[in-house]
């Protein structure tokens, strides 16, 4: 197991833009990098990733009931994402580079 690195090492950081959708069932998102969940909030914010290879970033909805919205990408060098949830609960979202 490889040991941790200290903070501030990552040259890497990716900006993604979280929309909130209209009904929200008081859904709060989480973003995933690499499969390891993160608290997040709406808006715009920035993730440092893994310098080397290919990250996968994913984005899902919670309510303490259900997930919902969930969608994810590969990204090798695009550095700006934005994340827009299905109309319903129960379709996916969508997580597209933006420009």
């Amino acid at each position: 197991m490889e040991a941790t690195q200290p903070s501030g090492t990552t040259k890497r950081r990716v900006e993604l833009r979280i929309t909130r959708p209209v009904l929200t069932w008081f859904a709060r998102p989480t973003v995933t990098i690499d499969g390891v969940g993160h608290p997040a909030q709406w808006g715009i914010g920035t993730w440092a990733v893994p310098d080397d290879g290919g990250t996968v970033i994913g984005v899902y909805l919670y309510n303490r009931v259900w997930r919902f919205g969930a969608a994810e990408r590969s990204v090798a060098d695009q550095s700006v994402l934005e994340y827009r949830a299905g109309p319903l609960p129960f379709t996916a979202g969508r997580l597209r580079s933006s420009g």
